[in-house]
């Protein structure tokens, strides 16, 4: 069963809740009285969301831009007016 942790306590304890997350399960951290967060052992995570890549690779994964549809309008209606001059305060 998880052990519920004030957030307080879960901060100056964090090693311990980060000790039972992996030898007895989720932790439950509570904010005024409400469930905000859980701490889970990273094999729980990783049965969780198996097949799921980390944030490095993520960050690293390119995008497919050959399955968009890029529609440009090069007919743009701007004005060929200059911008305004304005004046700065020093």
């Amino acid at each position: 069963m998880a052990s519920v942790w004030q957030l307080q306590e879960a901060k100056q304890r964090f090693s311990e809740v980060v000790r039972q997350a992996e030898d007895d399960g989720p932790q439950v951290v509570t904010r005024h009285g409400q469930e905000v967060v859980v701490v889970i052992a990273f094999d729980d995570y990783q049965r969780l969301f198996p097949g799921r890549p980390g944030f490095k690779e993520f960050l690293r994964s390119e995008p497919h831009f050959d399955d968009l549809d890029f529609q440009v309008d090069l007919e743009v209606n701007r004005s060929r007016e200059p911008a305004p001059e304005i004046e700065l305060e020093p």
